[in-house]
């Protein structure tokens, strides 16, 4: 019998009506905005109410380095949230948005798989309620008034040359990367060269994703720097008068979005992906309604641990003030085998060996998960083709320090299939959770950078020009010097080669640009060759999308 596709399975799956899904977590009908039947915003009064309620308990999804062979990092996020509802437990799961961009590129959707999928998928992984788009438009909103600004006498004195705010589309076009604009005369405004980011980039996504309210919206807004003037003094969004308008166009986006999975389970689907050049977290707003609601939380932070664990906890727990209670590390077989040197072409053989050593990735994703005091778990998300001996060899690693690695098969059988991995982190969030940040707020900027890359990446050292380095110290002096770092790297890999896999050590991370986040709250650290406006492949997955003769979307997934 052939394989039903994630497509396949998510269009015969039986979807409730929204407002039973939200009844699910005391969520009134009339606190629902509906977009359709089957998705919904929850208005900003009903979250308000909240606000004096107790928390359940956070918990954590991440990975190893993703390969080409897969993780299943999104499935295993929703197969455990749907797990714990099977057993009784009043659950949620937190989910972040997709990007147009890879989904016509090559990584595919952000719904999960399988068993363990959110619905709408295809609505998900496309337009969904429309917040990128908002998204996108307050950015260049942003931008076409710093560029009008210059036109009409530049009263603020921005220095041309010092602009530091791109533009941003939803999607990878590496010939936008480098653009000239304000060409064909003195009508068109002042020639520069600038560029765009992708949408997931913009620092009003990250200003969105770590909001409390409408009003901390708009006070991070108008913190967001611009440009800077001949004498390096900063222009912040605010000084241009463009924060109010930006708030109108986002609020309706920062309202967080309710879906369901296909066992039912209420998803709250909201904020930006990539950890790799973003911190890649699940709303602020979204991920505290669904604590406030529910007794066990499941979110996830994009990409490896070393990127998207990092940053959810020094960035979005330590600014949000959250304590996550356990942290589960998706694994699979075929990835230990990557990681071990096995080519892709051959991961159908059996290879013991390669998974022991491909082990010692897995193996600094527990140890560094475990120094930010949280208990962890590992998931192996299982295939069909993995051997008794290739997951004995999992799980005897992981024994090895003190954690145990739990086969799951939510992808085939939903939550029923992560019912083991569910019980272990019920028993894990009853434990003591030290959880602390990394680094401390009052240490320099390159010190914490240095501070991430020896103990999360194992680097030997952080190489930069003496321009980074005086632009971080800058920073300092204007009073940013206690902002967390975003470190944008390769997902692939520890280091900053992406072909590097495993466990390397004593390698060297170049630091090639800096960023400031004022108004997110945060410093980018850009390192390698990694590009904020990602390009397509050869052959984009665009090349075979279409509708079919019923009008039904082929080749999406």
């Amino acid at each position: 019998m052939a394989v039903r596709t994630d497509i396949e399975i998510a269009r015969a799956a039986e979807k409730r009506p929204i407002p039973e899904i939200a009844a699910k977590l005391d969520i009134p009908e009339a606190a629902l905005i509906p977009h359709g039947r089957d998705k919904a915003k929850i208005e900003a009064d009903f979250l308000a109410g909240l606000r004096d309620r107790p928390m359940g308990r956070l918990i954590l999804v991440t990975a190893v380095n993703p390969t080409p062979a897969g993780e299943g990092k999104t499935t295993t996020t929703v197969g455990l949230g749907d797990a714990l509802a099977h057993l009784g437990h009043r659950a949620a799961i937190c989910l972040r948005e997709a990007s147009l961009g890879p989904n016509f590129g090559m990584k595919g959707g952000a719904a999960g798989g399988g068993l363990s999928q959110v619905l709408p998928m295809e609505d998900i992984n496309l337009h969904f309620t429309g917040d990128f788009h908002a998204i996108t438009a307050a950015h260049n909103l942003l931008a076409a008034m710093i560029d009008n600004h210059l036109h009409w006498g530049n009263a603020l004195q921005i220095d041309p040359r010092r602009i530091v705010w791109r533009r941003v589309m939803d999607m990878n076009d590496r010939a936008l990367r480098e653009v000239v604009v304000g060409l064909g005369g003195a009508a068109n405004g002042v020639p520069r060269q600038t560029g765009f980011d992708i949408t997931v980039a913009s620092e009003v996504m990250a200003c969105l994703c770590l909001a409390e309210d409408l009003a901390d919206l708009q006070d991070r807004l108008g913190r967001i720097v611009v440009a800077y003037r001949a004498d390096k003094t900063a222009v912040t969004c605010r000084e241009l008068g463009a924060d109010g308008a930006m708030v109108v166009l986002l609020k309706d986006a920062l309202q967080p979005n309710l879906v369901q999975t296909i066992a039912h389970t209420p998803a709250f689907v909201h904020g930006g992906p990539f950890a790799n050049i973003a911190h890649g977290c699940n709303s602020v707003i979204a991920t505290k309604t669904a604590l406030r609601l529910a007794d066990y939380v499941v979110t996830e932070a994009g990409f490896g641990a070393d990127l998207g664990a990092e940053k959810f906890f020094d960035i979005k727990c330590r600014k949000a003030g959250l304590a996550p209670a356990a942290a589960v590390i998706v694994a699979t077989v075929r990835a230990m085998k990557m990681h071990g040197g096995v080519a892709r072409e051959d991961l159908g053989r059996e290879d013991v060996g390669a998974v022991q050593r491909g082990c010692a990735n897995l193996a600094r994703h527990i140890a560094n998960t475990r120094g930010f005091g949280v208990p962890v778990v590992v998931a192996i998300n299982a295939f069909d083709a993995d051997t008794p001996a290739e997951v004995a060899a999992i799980v005897d690693a992981a024994a090895g320090l003190g954690v145990s690695a739990i086969p799951c098969r939510h992808w085939s059988e939903g939550g029923p299939g992560a019912a083991d991995l569910a019980r272990k982190v019920v028993e894990l969030c009853d434990t003591d959770s030290r959880f602390a940040p990394l680094y401390p707020d009052d240490i320099g900027l390159f010190d914490k950078i240095e501070t991430i890359a020896r103990r999360i990446y194992h680097a030997e050292a952080v190489t930069a020009d003496k321009a980074v380095l005086a632009q971080l110290a800058a920073w300092e002096a204007a009073g940013h010097g206690s902002l967390p770092i975003c470190m944008a790297k390769t997902q692939y890999s520890f280091s900053a080669d992406p072909a590097l896999r495993g466990a390397p050590t004593g390698h060297v991370i170049p630091l090639r640009e800096v960023r400031l986040a004022a108004g997110a709250g945060f410093v980018v650290a850009i390192c390698g060759e990694i590009m904020t406006m990602p390009g397509l492949p050869r052959h984009p997955a665009a090349e075979t999308i279409r509708l079919d003769a019923a009008g039904e979307i082929q080749g999406l997934f």
